[in-house]
C-alpha cells in the first residue's frame, strides 16, 4: 500500500527529450515506474528509451491514459508546462524544475487546484513509493518496502534518512520530498491526512528546515487529528537570523522560524525531534530522552516515549 503514486500509476515526462529528463526517464523504467509517454513541443513521433514522445500533454494523456505527470522543464517554460497538465487533466503533477518565478508558480498552483490535480514541488526530488513507482530524482536503491512514510523539504536530507531507516531494517510506504520554496503545492498538513488514513502506514517522519509556518502547522494538526505517531528532524539548528540556507525558502524570518522554535512546536505537540539525522530510526523504535534545547536564555528538556514500531 502507498499513497498518490503505485503499480498503477501512468506517468508522463515533460521535458523528456532533455539531458535530464532523458536520464531520469531510464532511471524510472529501470526502477518499475509505468513512464507510458513523454512530451516535448516539436518532438512529437519520436521515441526515448522506447517511451513516445508527443508534442503536448493533451495528445499524450490521450493517447495513453496517463495519471501523472513529472517535468523537467527549463524554469522560464515550467509555468506553461505545468498549466497544460492542469488542462490535461491529471491527478498528480510532480515537479522538479529549481528557480521558477514564484508568481508562476501561484499562477500555475492556483490551475491545478482549479482541476483537482495535486502538485509535487517545484524544486523537489519527487517521491518514491519502494517497490511500486519513482517518479522523479530520488536513487531508488536506498528505498525499502515497508510501513514508514516520509514527508521532506529537503532532498538530500530525505535521502540520507531514508538509507538510515533502509540500513535499521525500517522499511517505507511512501517518501515524499515536498520542496524547499515559499510557494509550494502539496504540504506536510496536505500530506499527514494521507497518511493517517492509509491502513499500511504505521508512522510518519517529518523532516523539517527553518522559515515559514508549515511545521508549526503540521504540529497543531498532529495535536489535533491524528493517532499515528510522527517523529521529526529539524534542519538548520545553526543557520543564523536573515540568513538564507540554501532552499529559497529556508530563511528565518522570525524567532518562531528557527529550527530551536520549531522544535519547541513540535515537541510541546507531542513529536519527538532528533537532533542528528542518524536519531531518527531510534526515535521510530523507541522512546528517548531529549537533550536540553537552550533558547533565549532559558532550557527546555521534554521527554518523549514511543512505544516499539513494527519493522518491515
Amino acid at each position: 500500500m502507498s499513497i498518490l503514486v503505485g503499480k498503477d500509476t501512468r506517468v508522463i515526462v515533460q521535458g523528456i527529450t532533455g539531458r535530464d529528463g532523458s536520464f531520469h526517464t531510464e532511471k524510472m523504467l529501470e526502477y518499475g515506474t509505468n513512464v507510458v509517454g513523454g512530451v516535448t513541443p516539436g518532438k512529437g513521433g519520436q521515441a526515448i528509451h522506447g517511451v513516445p514522445v508527443f508534442d503536448t500533454v493533451a495528445e499524450a494523456v490521450a493517447a495513453t491514459g496517463a495519471n501523472a505527470s513529472v517535468l523537467f522543464v527549463p524554469a522560464k517554460f515550467a509555468k506553461q508546462a505545468l498549466l497544460e497538465a492542469a488542462g490535461a487533466p491529471l491527478k498528480l503533477v510532480v515537479c522538479i524544475t529549481e528557480g521558477i518565478p514564484t508568481l508562476d508558480v501561484v499562477e500555475a498552483l492556483e490551475a491545478l487546484t482549479a482541476n483537482g490535480t495535486s502538485l509535487i514541488g517545484p524544486n523537489c526530488p519527487g517521491l518514491t513509493s519502494p517497490g511500486e513507482c519513482k517518479l522523479g530524482i530520488m536513487p531508488g536503491y536506498i528505498h525499502k518496502p515497508g510501513r514508514v512514510g516520509v514527508i521532506s523539504r529537503s532532498g538530500t536530507l530525505t535521502y540520507e534518512i531514508v538509507a538510515g531507516l533502509t540500513a535499521a531494517g525500517i522499511g517505507q510506504s511512501t517518501c515524499i520530498g515536498i520542496g524547499g520554496d515559499p510557494v509550494i503545492g502539496s504540504r506536510f498538513t496536505d500530506l499527514l491526512p494521507m497518511f493517517e488514513a492509509d491502513p499500511a502506514t504505521d508512522a510518519i517522519v517529518m523532516i523539517g528546515e527553518i522559515g515559514g509556518q508549515d511545521e508549526a502547522l503540521a504540529a497543531k494538526y498532529y495535536q489535533e487529528k491524528m493517532t499515528k505517531r510522527v517523529v521529526a528532524f529539524m534542519a538548520g539548528l545553526t543557520a543564523p537570523p536573515g540568513q538564507r540556507m540554501g532552499h529559497a525558502g529556508a530563511l528565518v524570518g522570525g524567532e518562531d522560524e528557527s529550527a530551536a522554535s520549531k522544535i519547541e512546536i513540535l515537541e510541546a505537540a507531542g513529536i519527538p525531534v532528533a537532533r542528528i539525522p542518524s536519531e531518527v530510526p531510534k526515535l521510530l523504535l523507541d522512546g528517548i530522552r531529549i537533550p536540553i534545547i537552550r533558547r533565549a536564555g532559558k532550557s527546555v528538556r521534554m521527554r518523549s516515549t514511543l512505544p516499539q514500531a513494527s519493522q518491515a
